[in-house]
This record gives structure tokens, C-alpha cells and sequence, in this order.
């Protein structure tokens, strides 16, 4: 058995537990996530030093991404968008779902603008979603189908 698979993981619990008290901890934490997932999905392409390339700018852009999400919404920001997309799936297309965490003052919503099914037979909704944070607001676009068990997977965006 290899331990390179373990590496990761272990690396990046011991540097969490460095960022526990730290007022920029959420920044850490996206980051470092951001990079392990980055390198990881790097590591699915090329191969030899393209390989290498791959990991290296997959860890790069994914350190970027995390970062600026770890920046910017917190436990409860997160917690209250998910339940806003929860409710947004089972709402009449066209009604708008908000949320917003007054300790932040960030907030944001969903709104699903049609539904259907994909070619698989799958029910999935398309949505529409703002997000504003430090009173810059960003919108974004997706599609997310029901799975077999009930729940939901974005599956573009």
C-alpha cells in the first residue's frame, strides 16, 4: 500500500489545525482547500511534466478561487444560501428565494426560471442567483437535477 494518497489530507488537516484561532482563518481555509482540490483535479490530465503542469496550475487556480470564496462568505452565509437553493427547489418557477445574514450583510437569492427533464429522464431546474457581499452583487446561472435518493446536483453552472 502507497501512502501518497494520504498525503494530502494529512498535510492539509495539520495546517487547519495552525488556522483554528486566527481572524483569517475562512482565507486559509479556502485556500488551502481550494489548492488540494485544484491539484487533485490537475492530476487528471496530461501526462509525464504535462502531468506536472497540470497539478501545478490546478493547485495555483484552485488557491486563487478558494481563497476569494474563504474571503468573502462564512459559515452562515453558506448555510443560509444552501437553504435558499433547498427551498428554491421545490418553489414554482419564476418565485424568487432570499436570504441574508444580518451579522455579515451579506445576502443573496435563487430563483428557479424553468424546469424539465435531461436527456437521461432526470427532473432538473435552471436557476438564477445573486450574491452580494461588501455591496458587490455577482449573479450566476446553473442547472441542477434531481438524484435517485431526492437529493440535488448542480450539474452546470
Amino acid at each position: 500500500m502507497t501512502l501518497k494518497p494520504l498525503l494530502v489530507p494529512v498535510v492539509t488537516a495539520f495546517l487547519l489545525m495552525g488556522c483554528a484561532n486566527d481572524p483569517n482563518s475562512k482565507e486559509k481555509f479556502g485556500t488551502l482547500i481550494g489548492a488540494a482540490g485544484g491539484g487533485l483535479l490537475g492530476a487528471q490530465f496530461g501526462s509525464g511534466s504535462g502531468k506536472m503542469a497540470a497539478v501545478a496550475l490546478g493547485t495555483l487556480g484552485g488557491a486563487f478561487v478558494g481563497s476569494q470564496v474563504g474571503q468573502s462568505m462564512d459559515q452562515v452565509d453558506r448555510l443560509k444560501h444552501q437553504q435558499a437553493m433547498d427551498q428554491a427547489a421545490t418553489a414554482p418557477v419564476g418565485e424568487t428565494i432570499t436570504w441574508n445574514n444580518p451579522d455579515s450583510g451579506h445576502s443573496g437569492s435563487v430563483k428557479t426560471v424553468r424546469d424539465g427533464t435531461s436527456s437521461s429522464g432526470q427532473y432538473c431546474r435552471e436557476y438564477q442567483q445573486t450574491v452580494t457581499i461588501g455591496g458587490k452583487t455577482e449573479d450566476a446561472y446553473g442547472t441542477a437535477c434531481q438524484q435517485p435518493d431526492g437529493s440535488w446536483k448542480i450539474v452546470s453552472n
